[in-house]
């Protein structure tokens, strides 16, 4: 783990208003690639159906897990991105230093698809925080 630089970890939390692909509600199900995130309801015998994506830019993100955070308080605020015709945020979103680790929480409003959000956390751990 020497070369390792450190691990993006990506909690998918939740879903708001989600749009309903089976006869009453949707069984929704998160696919991230790089960069982009795909919501699908989950079918057992048949094929997913796609209940809409949302893409953000990690370069923000990434950008402050290179700077020297060490010293500040937690819950220091970082950088606040706000939403654009760029991004798929809904609402301002903060890149804070938590208990010595970058976190962003934000909320992405879903695309190609009549509605739906999902709430999402990266959180970056370096490589001496991934032993405990």
């Amino acid at each position: 783990m020497e070369d390792l630089l450190g691990l993006l970890r990506i909690h998918i939390k939740r879903g708001y208003n989600l749009a309903v692909r089976d006869v009453r509600s949707s069984d929704p199900n998160v696919i991230v690639r790089m960069g982009k995130q795909t919501v699908y309801d989950r079918d057992r015998f048949s094929l997913d159906d796609k209940m809409g994506d949302a893409e953000f830019d990690i370069r923000p993100f990434l950008d402050i897990v290179r700077m020297d955070l060490e010293g500040l308080p937690s819950g220091t605020v970082i950088r606040k991105i706000i939403p654009s015709r760029q991004n798929c945020l809904a609402e301002e979103s903060c890149i804070t230093w938590i208990n010595g680790r970058v976190v962003q929480d934000m909320i992405l409003r879903l695309r190609n698809v009549e509605c739906g959000e999902i709430e999402v956390q990266l959180q970056w751990m370096d490589p001496s925080q991934l032993s405990s």
